[in-house]
């Protein structure tokens, strides 16, 4: 690791997003909370360790840019804005209400959003503009594109794979969230995106593959990231959709289901045994 950072803070904001997305999907009575929680700990090492971000200035000019693809995973994103100070937490409360600027797929009304996404399959595209952007304005800024494993089912996303390398866009990393679950099932029985290291090696990016709910894993990777010349980076987190709650582990219906107000209550005091520890 390149600067001091305090993993023990790392993790327990993580269990506090945690407790975040579940009340927040329970008020709302709506939401995803599975690849939410599949999430946390790639959403918090971008912005708490390696992105160039200011919180206060969200449109500043030489900042990282991170596109989240997967543009659903708003009660993740929304809280870890909330936490590194883009927004008050109170606002949290709001989430998916009426009249609330916290609604269900990210956009950019919100400060720290910089795309609309949600329709999958776009972001990498956006990413690849915003990384040819920073080069041809001779900025160093870096672009990081969050995507879903069911999302890498589409073909833009291939097509925008190719431009990336062609263009030998190594101000880039994007990272799939391979939680191995989507909406209607298990992804390789959906659509089978295996061999998936190789393919992408084979569209001509660097390929590294991390314990996405291990900190000093992603950490690692996003430190050799930058150190790659010529080819765009890709990091493939292996990660468990409803991490953190043993109910929602794996559970295809969490992806798009909230908990009601006794499942909210179980979740809740299963997450401090395992935080307590």
């Amino acid at each position: 690791m390149q600067k001091d950072i305090n993993i023990d803070a790392l993790k327990a904001l993580a269990c506090q997003v945690r407790r975040d997305i579940l009340t927040m999907t329970n008020s709302a009575g709506s939401g995803h909370p599975g690849g939410s929680l599949s999430a946390v700990e790639i959403l918090i090492c971008l912005y708490g360790y390696k992105m160039r971000h200011k919180p206060d200035n969200p449109h500043w000019e030489d900042r990282d840019i991170l596109i989240v693809s997967k543009g659903h995973i708003t009660p993740a994103i929304y809280s870890v804005l909330a936490h590194y100070g883009y927004f008050p937490l109170e606002e949290l409360k709001t989430f998916r209400k009426f009249k609330s600027m916290l609604q269900g797929h990210v956009h950019v009304k919100v400060p720290g959003i910089e795309f609309n996404t949600g329709s999958l399959g776009h972001g990498l595209s956006v990413a690849c503009g915003a990384a040819m952007g920073a080069r041809l304005l001779k900025k160093d800024s870096n672009i990081y594109c969050l995507l879903g494993d069911g999302e890498v089912q589409e073909g833009s996303v291939w097509e925008a794979a190719m431009t990336a390398s062609h263009h030998s866009l190594d101000n880039l990393c994007a990272i799939i969230d391979y939680n191995k679950v989507q909406e209607n099932g298990p992804t390789n029985e959906i659509k089978n995106i295996e061999p998936l290291a190789e393919k992408w090696k084979s569209f001509g990016w660097y390929v590294k593959e991390v314990i996405g709910h291990n900190f000093k894993s992603i950490i690692d990777a996003l430190d050799e990231f930058g150190t790659i010349k010529d080819k765009p980076f890709m990091i493939i987190a292996h990660t468990i959709k409803g991490k953190g709650i043993s109910f929602m582990e794996g559970d295809r219906k969490w992806h798009g289901k909230a908990p009601d107000d006794a499942q909210l209550k179980e979740a809740l005091e299963e997450l401090e045994g395992i935080c307590q520890k």
